[in-house]
């Protein structure tokens, strides 16, 4: 079986089950196809073969409690696992220093756009738990992203209906376009942000 034939495989055999499995443990941190399995369950729903609320609800809650669980791993022993073994990651004490300023002054909006960018999305809850961002506001704006993920990928698989195969195929190609979008505009935010503190008087 390939690895794209997998997800598609456990959606088709397990149905909801299936969808869970997949998107939780890629938000605890397993690499897996969180979401090609949304699209790929919306698109089975656009055939009738399940409901296209119980692919939502169902996406949602495995995001909303795969992430708390990664947030617990994190809070309860991430720091020190960073701290200790970070470097072979190249997440040196320094570097996680820095991610705690940046967590303390932008956590909630990293949290909430995290779930949309490959790599932030696995470990958005163990970073949230081992930078202390308190949980009531941790679960708030993770929940928030969840919500938008889940209505963007299964909206689109359940549009897509026969065309999913080629949706499926073309996804890992348009991640890699959102992330250089994202890159982009982080690029010219930090360079707005240092010619505003040039410009400033003395």
């Amino acid at each position: 079986m390939t690895a794209a034939g997998f997800p598609t495989s456990l959606v088709a055999h397990y149905g909801y089950l299936g969808l869970a499995l997949l998107v939780g443990v890629e938000s605890f941190g397993v690499p897996a196809p969180g979401e090609t399995a949304i699209i790929l369950g919306a698109g089975y729903a656009a055939h009738g073969h399940l409901a296209i609320v119980g692919v939502a609800v169902t996406a949602f809650l495995a995001a909303v409690i795969g992430d708390s669980i990664g947030y617990l791993i994190g809070r309860t022993g991430g720091r020190r696992l960073i701290l200790r073994h970070g470097r072979y990651v190249r997440l040196t004490p320094d570097r996680f220093a820095r991610l705690e300023t940046v967590m303390s002054r932008h956590g909630p909006k990293l949290v909430a756009v995290a779930r949309f960018v490959e790599g932030l999305r696995q470990f958005n809850g163990l970073i949230a738990g081992a930078t202390g961002m308190p949980w009531r506001r941790f679960v708030a704006y993770n929940a928030l992203g969840a919500a938008a993920w889940v209505a963007v990928w299964a909206t689109a698989g359940y549009v897509a209906g026969d065309h999913i195969r080629a949706v499926v195929a073309d996804l890992h190609r348009f991640q890699w376009y959102l992330l250089a979008a994202v890159a982009l505009a982080a690029l010219a935010y930090a360079g707005w942000r240092l010619t505003r503190r040039l410009s400033r008087p003395e």
